[in-house]
């Protein structure tokens, strides 16, 4: 959903950090156990003078002035400001002692990720979940297809011939991590980075596409306001293509459809779409192997939020709240991972990806990864050098395929 664009009263905000501040703090004086038999000692708590250089630090890296609440009307007068200068170091050295509590647990062994100072550092739970999460969830035909044909998709023959592992970076099928800033539009960037994946494999061409003409002109969705990825997929099927991101760029916001760039000439189109198999991560894997798959996840928990590294297997629910783009699989130390791409900028996790536990024992997969997935598929294909070069991409897409299957 998109930010509230009035304030929260900064001293009531200034009360919850303390409050928080001060159930930490007792929190520290004991022993944090996470099993009945592995006691782990809450790290030492920081100095003030540590925790304000760390803060500065992390203001001057991500670009924070004075106050956090840039996305406000009015900018509040000085001693608002001061007081919401105030409460957002106490977020900020809150979040950092969780960040400290859950890396001592896991320098002990007990966890497969690290957590770090993500751009969210300085925002409460609730802050976090209103300005990035946008996906709505809705009833799905698990394995539906829409649009003409069967599209362009090489199938596996069963699951014993799937790859152990891909990435479709190392493949050329993925662009550069992108940011939605504070526009709950991830359904548009999961969507388009399907859809840049599928015509980087169908034509060997890798072009960075627009989410802001989908948030703009996709009458089915919510634009900033929140969206799925199957009405995106609708969307372009039905505009016959879609445009570049430098011709058509990103503003972190809402904006009039710009109907002289909507009927430009299409670079990528799609054919139709496929939903794959709801709590299946075989299915999911099948799909993954082929091509980058939406995908749709609870992120809504605090570790999401402050993930930096590893293989995450943190506490999260299925209430599918945000959209990504699942590019790959592989293990490491006989954990098995999915490598999903987010939309928060290359500051926030590896480079901006998250590396998801694979294979768990609940069929919704972990965060809910398995319920709702699809894919976009193309039938037809265009080769600037011949005109319409469905034989040439189509060759060079099968030799892709070859490769990863063999």
């Amino acid at each position: 959903m998109r930010p509230t664009r009035s304030p929260v009263p900064a001293t009531a905000l200034l009360l919850l950090a303390v409050a928080l501040a001060l159930a930490a703090t007792a929190a520290a004086r004991h022993f944090y156990t996470t099993t009945t038999t592995t006691r782990v000692p809450a790290p030492a708590e920081r100095a003030d003078e540590e925790v304000r250089r760390m803060y500065e630090a992390w203001k001057s890296k991500h670009g924070r002035g004075g106050s956090s609440n840039d996305d406000c009307d009015m900018a509040p007068g000085d001693d608002e400001q001061e007081e919401d200068r105030r409460l957002r170091l106490e977020v900020f050295r809150d979040n950092l002692r969780y960040i400290d509590k859950h890396n001592a647990e896991a320098d002990a062994g007990l966890h497969t990720f690290r957590l770090g100072l993500t751009p969210f550092a300085d925002l409460t739970l609730d802050e976090y979940r209103g300005r990035v999460l946008g996906f709505r969830a809705r009833a799905r035909r698990s394995g539906a297809r829409y649009g003409h044909g069967h599209g362009y998709r090489a199938r596996p023959r069963g699951g014993d011939l799937l790859p152990d592992a891909i990435d479709w970076r190392q493949l050329g099928a993925v662009t550069e991590v992108k940011d939605q800033q504070q526009c709950g539009g991830c359904w548009a960037f999961s969507a388009v980075a399907a859809i840049e994946g599928i015509n980087a494999i169908a034509t060997g061409n890798l072009v960075s596409l627009s989410e802001q003409e989908i948030i703009d002109c996709d009458a089915q969705d919510s634009g900033c306001d929140g969206g799925q990825m199957e009405n995106a997929f609708r969307f372009v099927i039905g505009n016959g293509g879609i445009d570049t991101e430098a011709d058509y760029p990103f503003i972190g916001t809402d904006g009039t459809c710009d109907a002289s760039k909507e009927n430009n000439e299409k670079v990528a189109t799609i054919d139709g779409l496929v939903e794959v198999a709801s709590n299946n991560e075989t299915a999911l894997q099948e799909a993954v192997a082929i091509q980058p798959v939406s995908v749709a996840i609870d992120a809504s928990g605090r570790a999401f939020q402050h993930y930096s590294s590893g293989i995450f297997n943190g506490p999260c629910g299925t209430s599918l709240d945000h959209g990504v783009t699942a590019v790959g699989y592989g293990s490491e130390s006989g954990k098995d991972y999915w490598i999903v791409k987010n939309s928060w900028s290359a500051s926030w996790g590896e480079a901006g990806y998250i590396r998801m536990r694979r294979n768990v024992p609940r069929p919704t997969g972990k965060c809910g990864i398995a319920m709702d997935a699809s894919y976009p598929v193309k039938d037809t294909y265009h080769d600037p050098g011949t005109g319409t070069g469905t034989a040439t991409a189509t060759a060079a897409a099968m030799d892709v395929i070859k490769m990863v299957l063999a």
